[in-house]
């Protein structure tokens, strides 16, 4: 309902105000699948890709719905994203039971955000993680917003079709993570994706719609690798580090700080960015410098790289266990 009441506004603080409200209603929703899919599973490091690929598969439907029938300007994305929400909540219905984990003192309000899970951050490698993951997020946001904008204005044509590719490399490299993560294990596959991140910007930084198309179509077919080998691989390993009674927690916790603290300033600081570089031509259209802009985030992505790069190490691989499930649920050390 709220994205088909959005669909109809004309003004950008009643816009703003309804997209603001879906946005509560349904970010909780992505940490929450994922703890549902992990409960249900033996081996997340091996079963996840599988079942997170299906959303992919989804992602790259809607792109070519939208990008094929020329809707990107029009009201209709949401309108669609509107009918499939209502499609997606009665299926729901249908999902396996499972039961939120039992607790001895039954619910209470500090179970929201449990104080026990903010344990895990004295664990030097996940304060690392945790840190690298809000900052990662801000240069993201740079790709999200604008690279259709960028396409478009660069001369692609089809370009939300065309976006779809990341989508399809998402699939691809979605599949082959239980592979990489029994040989990289988790730290060079954070690299791995944090890497590709700087490397799509860069892409986009010297590509064009000609002779440099080539370079645009890259930048896109990494996403498979900037999402997959980061954000997949950092839900796995948060589900390793955490408890299995504070599993849901950490993950509606670490999704706080990726999609919500780490994209705030990402909006914010990407949208400044856009507006410096952006020159208004003598018939009043708005042109942008995109090489300077995409070189600012990959720049940004650059430097958290670094960062994680000589900051990280995985405690599960140098033999130190993680925080103990006793320890987590007293607080007393084992």
């Amino acid at each position: 309902m709220l994205l088909y009441a959005a669909s109809t506004q004309t003004s950008f603080k009643s816009l703003y105000g309804i997209i603001l409200a879906y946005a509560i209603c349904y970010m909780p929703t992505l940490s929450l699948t994922n703890t549902l899919a992990f409960r249900q599973m033996t081996n997340p490091k091996l079963e996840f890709g599988f079942i997170r690929v299906l959303g992919t598969g989804g992602w790259i439907v809607a792109g070519l719905l939208v990008g094929g029938f020329h809707l990107e300007t029009t009201p209709m994305p949401m309108r669609l994203a509107a009918g499939a929400s209502l499609v997606m909540g009665v299926y729901c219905a249908t999902l396996p039971n499972t039961p939120p984990l039992s607790s001895a003192q039954g619910f209470r309000l500090a179970d929201i955000v449990p104080t026990e899970s903010l344990r895990l951050f004295r664990e030097r490698s996940f304060a690392v993680f945790a840190l690298a993951s809000l900052l990662i997020c801000i240069p993201l946001q740079f790709y999200y917003a604008f690279t259709n904008l960028f396409l478009n204005e660069t001369g692609v044509r089809n370009a939300a079709g065309k976006m779809t590719g990341g989508q399809m490399s998402e699939l691809f490299c979605m599949l082959l993570v239980p592979w990489f993560f029994r040989r990289l294990g988790v730290k060079y596959m954070l690299i791995a994706g944090m890497l590709a991140w700087t490397l799509r910007y860069a892409f986009f930084a010297y590509g064009n719609s000609g002779s440099g198309m080539w370079m645009l179509w890259s930048g896109i077919l990494l996403h498979g690798i900037c999402y997959d080998f980061f954000f997949v691989t950092g839900q796995i390993y948060v589900d390793q580090r955490a408890p299995i009674a504070l599993r849901a927690a950490a993950q509606g916790m670490i999704t706080l700080i990726t999609y919500g603290a780490g994209m705030l300033p990402g909006s914010s600081l990407s949208g400044r960015i856009v507006d410096l570089y952006a020159t208004t031509t003598a018939s009043g259209a708005v042109t942008h410098a995109w090489r300077s802009i995409w070189l600012v985030s990959a720049a940004c992505s650059a430097a958290v790289l670094l960062f994680f790069f000589v900051s990280f190490s995985n405690d599960k691989d140098t033999g130190r266990a993680p925080v103990a499930e006793h320890e987590m649920a007293t607080g007393a050390p084992v």
